[in-house]
């Protein structure tokens, strides 16, 4: 059930959203209550508007509106920046991607949150961590997220558990099935930097520290995942057309029967399940051959919302346990609350969960950095670069280029 946040805590939403976020002179409405509008990436599941509904049947005068923005989160970033580097006001909640926090709050676009008005110590301990910059809580965690392996049990009789023996299951089945082996998402965009990342913490090591201020790369593990993601694609139980896979890509892939294994997020088991889907009943995931990175959705308010005390109870209302059962039974996207994970009825519906909670709870942090984006660019383009036919590139010239440009950024911060 919502309950009507106190008065000190809206007015030290409307304090923040006074201090970062001046639209021209134009503060926000009396009690900053309103109208407001939700900017998140494309809803493919259409769950989100029954629960706005809900809400917007509660609250007439408050009601809420969804604006979707592009399915991938560097294409959501920018336009979120472009909007608030404008101070416009039409956008007043923000479904961020875990890995803008840091650079919206630091760019003054978001406004701090007072964490007792969220029950944050029911939440996964590492996703609240994602919500939080200098100390402050910024915004309110939505959805989790960790990669996942998924393969076919009717291929697969025990799932590899290192990178070696995935690899040494993949060439097998696909001489004996004529099948694909594995794929990721390896297009040049921050789905890479998550599966290099990834990669190169199964091979024992780190790109950067948690905070993003130092580069924690190695040349070994650095060079090792550089070697086998190569080697992969050189003996082709990784596909080449991989190397043009987003999430969506991959997830149609192994659904139509085209791969033995596959990384991904959560949300693409619920379709698999579905009629018409190739693997249907012959799939089950496991966690990835190594730690996975973090994943998830955090929500914010705008600085220049005219409405923030609206936004902070919708925020209030959407991250509530009985909307996070929604998120996932509806939406198939993993909660924050961490009593789910251990429900018997979820897990009966949905078997990963277990092993979700598991790779959550040891997954990587990606670092809480105000210039991420471009550390991610430096890391996608350095490993793209590295992944292009013939694959021929230097391991080592690799690992201390992606060093030497990290660190640039790291100078400039």
């Amino acid at each position: 059930m919502f309950r009507p946040l106190p008065l000190a805590v809206a007015l030290l939403v409307m304090a923040g959203c006074t201090g970062t976020g001046e639209r021209d002179g134009a503060g926000p409405t009396a009690g900053g209550k309103g109208p407001i509008t939700f900017a998140t990436g494309r809803d493919t599941t259409a769950y989100l508007q029954p629960l706005l509904d809900r809400w917007n049947q509660a609250h007439p005068a408050e009601t809420v509106s969804l604006i979707e923005l592009p399915e991938a989160a560097d294409e959501q970033r920018a336009q979120m920046v472009a909007n608030l580097q404008a101070k416009s006001d039409r956008y007043d909640v923000l479904g961020l991607d875990v890995t803008m926090t840091a650079e919206f709050a630091d760019s003054g676009w978001i406004i701090p949150l007072e964490r007792a008005a969220f029950p944050l110590d029911r939440f996964l301990p590492p996703v609240v961590e994602t919500a939080i910059y200098e100390g402050k809580l910024w915004a309110v965690p939505y959805t989790s997220n960790a990669g996942l392996l998924f393969y076919r049990t009717d291929l697969v009789r025990k799932p590899p558990k290192t990178w070696d023996e995935l690899r040494r299951q993949a060439l097998e089945i696909q001489k004996k099935h004529d099948i694909q082996g594995y794929a990721g998402q390896f297009l040049a965009y921050e789905g890479l930097t998550v599966n290099f990342s990834e990669a190169v913490q199964a091979a024992g090591g780190q790109l950067l520290d948690p905070d993003g201020t130092r580069v924690t790369a190695e040349s070994g593990p650095v060079e090792t995942a550089i070697s086998r993601l190569q080697q992969g694609l050189r003996e082709k139980w990784i596909p080449e057309e991989a190397l043009r896979y987003k999430e969506e890509e991959s997830r149609l892939a192994f659904q139509e029967g085209r791969l033995a294994f596959a990384r991904n997020w959560p949300p693409a088991y619920g379709p698999a399940t579905a009629p018409g889907s190739a693997v249907r009943g012959r799939f089950a995931v496991t966690r990835l051959p190594g730690p996975s990175v973090l994943g998830g959705n955090n929500l914010a308010i705008s600085a220049y919302s005219k409405h923030p005390q609206t936004a902070q109870e919708f925020i209030h209302y959407f991250t509530s346990l009985d909307n996070q059962r929604r998120v996932l039974t509806d939406g198939s996207f993993p909660p924050v609350w961490t009593e789910l994970y251990d429900d018997p009825g979820l897990i009966e519906r949905f078997p990963y969960l277990p092993a979700l909670k598991e790779s959550i709870l040891a997954a990587k942090r990606r670092p809480a950095s105000a210039n991420y984006n471009q550390l991610s660019l430096v890391i996608a383009s350095n490993v793209a670069k590295a992944l292009a036919p013939p694959y021929t590139e230097s391991a080592s010239d690799v690992a201390a280029a992606l060093k030497a440009e990290l660190s640039e950024v790291l100078k400039t911060q």
